[in-house]
């Protein structure tokens, strides 16, 4: 069992309308999306789907520890 990989910073993306599956494990190939990656790694931990209703900039958090998740809302700054 892997466990998820925590980030430093954000990753700002250019998203488009519609379903998005958000990597809450870090193993990803195609970060900041899930590939499935946690099943094969079998972290314990799932994506984050969420439903973007227009075409906008987002955080994408990767330290995990947002209160907003899957949006970075700074906390990454706080735990160092």
């Amino acid at each position: 069992m892997a466990e998820p990989i925590h980030g430093q910073r954000p990753m700002v993306v250019e998203e488009t309308a519609g379903k998005k599956a958000y990597c809450m494990c870090g193993h990803s190939a195609n970060l900041p999306y899930c590939d499935g990656s946690h099943s094969r790694e079998q972290t314990g931990v799932g994506p984050c789907v969420v439903e973007i209703t227009e075409n906008k900039r987002v955080s994408i958090c990767q330290c995990h520890k947002s209160a907003n998740l899957p949006f970075c809302d700074g906390t990454h700054k706080k735990i160092g």
